[in-house]
């Protein structure tokens, strides 16, 4: 049986005609439906409160997307926090930061970004370690940047500002109307759970973007038939349609590479790790020997020379 129709976890695009998507529907000749199975909801001033984090006790904050920016600034507001304008900015990339100027000026001397990964971050984090850091995130959130920060020690606190949940909206789905079920997160994948029996979705291929959604989908039993990103498809779009036009042709499609992208991402994970803790040690190491020369220099300079005796 041939590959139809598709179901794409995402809202639906503002201007259809500019979709990535648009081209490969029509190349293949496919109906696509456009549902996502999460949404996002910021925290009451009261669930924040229960937190018991007070912002004017950090001197920075490190943000992980533009979620947890809006929703920040809106919690200071409702809690009438004055953000002081001495207090730094760390943010994942770019984007992320550039979009503080809903909120603050921007200064490139308050704000710091990394390129989206771990040891990013790590890098400027330990460049301002004399800093007490605020981490804001959205629930669920990945743990590894926090395993980082615990392996070189850094001072933080943790606070959530949003969570996502499940979209009740899509119960009312067929979902065996459609060949391939596309996903780009592990909370998607855990509303899919949520949401259905496996019976109904026990037949679908599941395509998967990124490892971390992928190992959810393993692990709640599903058999993922399409991976993304990788060498040969760095887009889900691309994916899709290099499996689609062979499974429809009837072609062998070996799917070993999913399980070995998953593995390698893993330990990618734990080197990232390893290198974090290292960076911190020589960081304390010499930090040590500074403070400990700078203790014998000032003994030195006290210490007094006995008089001679008349």
């Amino acid at each position: 049986m041939k590959i139809t129709s598709i179901l794409v976890s995402q809202p639906a695009p503002a201007v259809p005609d500019k979709s990535p998507y648009a081209e490969f529907v029509t190349r293949n000749k496919l109906n696509i439906e456009f549902r996502p199975f999460i949404k996002v909801v910021g925290v009451s001033a009261r669930e924040f409160r229960s937190q018991r984090v007070d912002i004017l006790a950090h001197t920075a904050v490190i943000f992980t997307s533009r979620t947890t920016i809006d929703n920040f600034f809106r919690i200071c507001d409702e809690c009438r926090v004055t953000v002081p304008e001495d207090m730094k900015y760390l943010c994942m990339t770019e984007a992320i930061a550039l979009y503080l100027q809903k909120y603050i000026v921007y200064r490139k001397r308050k704000i710091f970004f990394g390129k989206g990964s771990v040891a990013d971050m790590m890098d400027i984090v330990v460049k301002h370690k004399e800093e007490r850091f605020l981490v804001a995130v959205s629930e669920p959130h990945k743990p590894e940047m926090f395993k980082a920060f615990d392996k070189a020690k850094i001072k933080y606190d943790k606070v959530v500002l949003a969570r996502t949940v499940c979209n009740d909206a899509i119960k009312e789905l067929d979902l065996k109307k459609f060949g391939v079920l596309a996903f780009y997160s592990p909370a998607e994948i855990a509303s899919l759970v949520e949401s259905f029996d496996s019976s109904i979705y026990g037949g679908c291929k599941i395509a998967a973007f990124g490892t971390a959604t992928a190992k959810a989908a393993i692990d709640a039993g599903m058999e993922v038939s399409v991976l993304a990103p990788t060498k040969e498809c760095p887009s889900m779009v691309m994916a899709l349609d290099n499996y689609i036009k062979r499974f429809n042709k009837g072609e062998a499609i070996d799917t070993e590479y999913i399980t070995a992208s998953i593995r390698e991402a893993s330990e990618l994970n734990e080197q990232l790790l390893a290198k974090a803790k290292v960076v911190a040690k020589k960081k304390k190491s010499s930090s040590v020997k500074k403070s400990a020369s700078a203790t014998v220099s000032a003994s030195a300079t006290t210490t007094k020379t006995p008089a001679k005796a008349k």
